[in-house]
């Protein structure tokens, strides 16, 4: 067996185990902490934290949380939000031309999702996507959330020209970078970051849901994880983590990152010297992000189709630029050589994994004070209402202030992690 360069060594204990122990969201967060407390003892090379700007950061937090839902009645941070767009209820429409029975409309939202959120990396600063709806031009992830609506409804990622409404294996890989790049605009004046890496990973998609029919099907498609996970029915209880769990059991392998233990691949989970761990785990620093990213977008299907989902906080802060760049642009951490922030970094590189494991602890110690400043409970207002009402908007609104909307420092990205 050839191991990648990104594998663990060789172990007798099996590499399931160790695997296993890498999807859990409690690993992320006990992992993520101890390099937050590394970094305040001072043994970072690459951060310095300031707890004391912690409660100016959580004030900016609360402010444009009311400005953005003066009435704090905050939804869940999702790809939902990105398809309402301009204030634009475009959800419903596509809504209403699904099927009545609740288990099939759940099924077509679940497909949207999908693919929806593994074409949501960064655009880059460029890239805007005209929507003839609201007749202006849309940057960015909302941008990216309403050409993907717009593709799914014409059909681009289903097989079947009769069932338009739905992502499957033929249509998912007769998908070229030709045809997406139409879709979504795209132009020598209008480059999209990634391209290539979007349609690599919607066909890695199709390929796994061929692997396990079991789990999506033999139609396949992404959306018979509700007949998996809400196998009673309506009123089914649905567990956030079993939703990621499932996702990371099964389409992990879909991620073009050569991270593996064994032969199996990691997804997004990363090296880092510092981080401790039993066995083939010791060394790995997991994040899930973008399998968290739809797991979070996911909720609301289940949601509307009657079940009662759980467990939402264990989910954990998405370790991404926006949330990240807050943390930099508030002063919460500063770089201890500030040239850092002029170089061009990839997502391997243990500046990056440390800052991103920065981001999920400090998220967590942010929130409480968020609710704060906000006068509410966690229970009124969990971490993904944090993240939605909230850090994300922060970081895009400190981001435009300093640098035009860029990220806080260069990533060398391909569309699947950033």
């Amino acid at each position: 067996m050839t191991v990648s360069s990104r594998s663990a060594p060789d172990s007798a204990a099996p590499p399931q185990s160790a695997v296993a122990l890498l999807r859990t969201t409690a690993t992320i967060r006990t992992r993520a902490n101890g390099l937050l407390d590394r970094a305040r003892s001072g043994g970072s090379a690459w951060f310095i934290v300031d707890d004391d700007a912690l409660p100016a950061a959580a004030i900016d937090v609360a402010s444009i949380t009311r400005r953005r839902y003066p009435d704090l009645r905050i939804p869940f941070h999702s790809r939902w939000r990105h398809f309402e767009a301009g204030g634009i209820d475009r959800v419903t429409a596509v809504r209403e031309r699904l099927a009545d029975d609740p288990a099939e409309q759940a099924r077509s939202l679940i497909d949207l999702a999908v693919v929806s959120v593994l074409l949501d990396a960064g655009a880059g600063p460029v890239w805007s996507y005209h929507d003839t709806v609201s007749g202006t031009q849309i940057p960015r992830s909302e941008g990216l959330g309403v050409a993907s609506l717009d593709a799914f409804v014409a059909g681009l990622f289903s097989g079947d020209p009769g069932r338009p409404l739905r992502a499957d294996p033929v249509g998912l890989r007769s998908l070229t970078p030709d045809a997406l790049g139409e879709a979504f605009q795209v132009s020598t004046t209008n480059p999209l970051v990634g391209l290539d890496g979007r349609v690599e990973l919607l066909h890695r998609l199709g390929d796994a849901l061929t692997q396990t029919p079991e789990v999506f099907g033999t139609d396949p498609r992404p959306g018979h994880l509700y007949d998996v996970l809400a196998a009673s029915g309506p009123e089914s209880v649905v567990g956030a983590h079993d939703i990621l769990t499932i996702l990371l059991d099964h389409l992990s392998g879909i991620w073009p990152s050569d991270n593996r233990i064994g032969d199996i691949a990691l997804g997004d989970c990363w090296r880092h010297p510092s981080v401790a761990g039993p066995g083939r785990t010791g060394g790995w620093m997991p994040f899930h992000k973008l399998s968290q990213w739809l797991t979070y977008s996911l909720l609301e299907p289940f949601g509307w189709a009657g079940c009662v989902v759980t467990g939402v906080d264990e989910l954990t802060a998405l370790p991404e630029y926006r949330n990240g760049g807050l943390l930099l642009d508030t002063g919460v951490l500063r770089h201890r050589d500030p040239t850092n922030a002029g170089r061009t970094w990839s997502a391997g590189d243990e500046l990056v994994v440390e800052w991103r494991a920065l981001t999920v602890a400090l998220l967590d110690e942010l929130a409480p004070l968020v609710r704060a400043e906000l006068g509410v409970t966690a229970e009124q207002l969990p971490l993904a209402c944090v993240l939605e009402g909230g850090t994300w908007a922060a970081g895009r609104d400190s981001a435009r202030r300093l640098r035009g909307g860029l990220p806080p420092f260069h990533i060398d990205s391909d569309g699947t992690v950033f």
